[in-house]
């Protein structure tokens, strides 16, 4: 059967806006984070200082939406911001300590999920699906 048969872009959607529900709920409870500020933040702290445009990039974002999260995660005291030393235009984040627990109390909420997915689909099955999904990204990036 074909993907438009079993409705898989219709499934993809609905497991992903469930998951993010759930996600976004667990996280605002736990860290105050949304999970795209998560996603943020976890860049910013491995990579870090970095650019707004570096972050953008690794998410696949605009960097104006970027600049409004970074704005929010600013307010909350989870970054810092400030020139670059190497280019005057742009703005270089940071995770505070504040964000450092942040980043810590968000392990407990994506252990969650992932378990959730350990638990529906045996261990060949997630294999599987992990890699197929890495071929529709791929796809979508060419």
């Amino acid at each position: 059967m074909s993907a438009s048969e079993h409705r898989l872009y219709f499934m993809l959607q609905r497991v992903a806006h469930r998951l993010k529900k759930s996600t976004d709920a667990a996280l605002k409870q736990t860290a105050g984070l949304t999970t795209a500020q998560a996603a943020a933040l976890s860049i910013i702290a491995k990579n870090g200082p970095v650019t707004q445009r570096f972050v953008a990039d690794k998410l696949s974002q605009r960097e104006s939406a970027v600049m409004t999260m970074a704005n929010r995660l600013l307010a909350a005291d989870y970054i810092s911001r400030k020139r670059s030393a190497s280019d005057g235009r742009a703005w270089e984040l940071a995770v505070t300590p504040k964000g450092s627990t942040a980043l810590s109390d968000i392990s407990a909420p994506f252990g969650e999920i992932n378990a959730l997915i350990d638990e529906s689909l045996s261990t060949d099955e997630i294999k599987k699906l992990a890699g197929s999904l890495g071929k529709i990204l791929a796809a979508l990036d060419e």
